[in-house]
């Protein structure tokens, strides 16, 4: 095995390894030709939104996968959705921003980048190279005291002659210092060379392998434990390790929806609104509540003019972090409607959510589908309306990278007035 792969075990990685891997992580987009092709234009201009602020906060390594990621859909990706002749124009204007700003932008990141990498690699090497001349100066103590607690322990009777000889066995020789720069002690790897260096403003480091995400978990169940008390996911590698970033969902948002819902609900209407909020920190934020003109039935609720809502997000530069809408009659869950319609803003935002109130039972859910079963089974099922899934393995879970934040208070957008 090569140093660079025993060191990537390890958390470090020669930095040529490291920015590797983060170009390989800027790839990892795909483009379904089921999903209009609009909603790529959306999701990319929210991608340059969220780099920009990764940027801005000295998160270099989420801005560059993003910056990456951004290219990658519109020079390459795209190109297969087979609506793509349609949006050709757009398409030039989108190259000529990326030739005259992005690219430019995205090398400069990498060149701090791999600077960073650099040093950290040094520090390392030389941690390391301190901590082995420490050991080797600890055996050599070691063996000193060996040697006089052996002469100390010969007794004086004992011809001169054959102090010499002992002597002799116990001298260490040059072979044997030599085999210990050749031993791999514990320590080698120390942590303290392995953080990322002060006013860095993001941890630089590849994820180890046994770190578990909350998205791994598949239970759909409904959580008994209080959503205030559990852990804040704040890792600035989330982009690196595919992990969920932590979403901040404002107390009172279910209550002040379920009032404008109310009319729609007393009728045995659904009632639907989109989520959207901005970046900080690694953290995504929930502050507004959408309302777009729809149309609703006792069991579906259809958008209509979203242009409307893609106009008042650029307006105050605001991200998709996913949809709310009632259950008026029935219990808080995912329909098979629901499914489809939730897998188009997870498929563009990861940690994009779906809450589903049900104000019949008093409940409220929190869902997404399961990352590692359900997206793509939704993503490749290409029957509409009501029809059924299988139940197991499921393919929605109880959302658990949220968190209450009871003294913030949403906002709301009216479209419908």
């Amino acid at each position: 095995m090569s140093k660079s792969v025993n060191n990537m075990s390890m958390g470090v990685v020669e930095p040529q390894e490291r920015l590797k891997h983060l170009t390989h992580c800027g790839a990892l987009i795909e483009v379904d030709k089921n999903m209009p092709v609009t909603r790529y234009y959306r999701s990319g201009t929210e991608m340059l939104r969220m780099a920009k602020v990764y940027q801005r906060e000295g998160n270099h390594e989420n801005a560059f996968i993003l910056y990456l990621r951004y290219m990658t859909l519109f020079i390459e990706k795209i190109r297969q959705h087979p609506d793509y002749a349609s949006v050709k124009s757009e398409v030039r204007d989108i190259n000529k921003k990326i030739k005259d700003e992005i690219m430019p932008t995205t090398e400069k990141l990498r060149t701090k980048l791999q600077a960073h990498y650099q040093r950290e690699y040094e520090q390392f090497l030389a941690s390391k190279e301190a901590e082995r001349v420490r050991e080797l100066e600890r055996e050599r103590e070691r063996q000193r005291q060996r040697e006089q607690a052996g002469a100390s322990s010969i007794p004086s009777l004992i011809p001169a002659n054959l102090h010499v000889l002992i002597d002799e066995v116990n001298q260490p020789s040059a072979p044997d210092l030599d085999l210990l720069d050749k031993v791999v002690y514990p320590n080698d790897f120390p942590t303290g060379a392995n953080r990322s260096l002060p006013g860095s403003g993001s941890g630089l480091l590849l994820p180890a392998a046994s770190e578990a995400t909350a998205a791994d978990k598949t239970a759909v169940s409904k959580p008994s434990f209080d959503r205030n008390q559990k852990p804040a996911y704040n890792r600035t590698d989330s982009l690196l390790a595919g992990s969920l970033r932590l979403v901040h969902v404002p107390g009172n948002t279910m209550d002040v929806f379920l009032q404008l819902a109310h009319a729609n609900t007393s009728k045995n209407i659904e009632t639907c609104g989109v989520l959207a909020g901005n970046l900080s920190q690694n953290q995504l934020y929930i502050t507004h509540i959408i309302i777009p003109q729809q149309q609703g039935t006792p069991d579906s609720c259809n958008t209509m003019h979203e242009e409307q809502i893609f106009d008042v997000q650029d307006q105050m530069q605001l991200i998709t972090l996913g949809w709310i809408h009632t259950h008026p009659s029935q219990t808080a869950f995912l329909s098979s409607v629901d499914l489809h319609t939730h897998c188009s803003y997870q498929m563009m935002m990861p940690e994009a959510l779906a809450i589903v109130c049900a104000p019949k039972y008093n409940t409220t859910g929190f869902f997404i589908l399961t990352p590692h079963y359900g997206l793509d089974f939704i993503a490749q099922c290409r029957q509409s309306g009501f029809h059924p899934h299988p139940n197991d393995p499921p393919l929605f879970m109880e959302a658990q990278h949220i968190r209450m934040d009871g003294q913030d208070k949403i906002k709301v957008i009216d479209l419908r007035s």
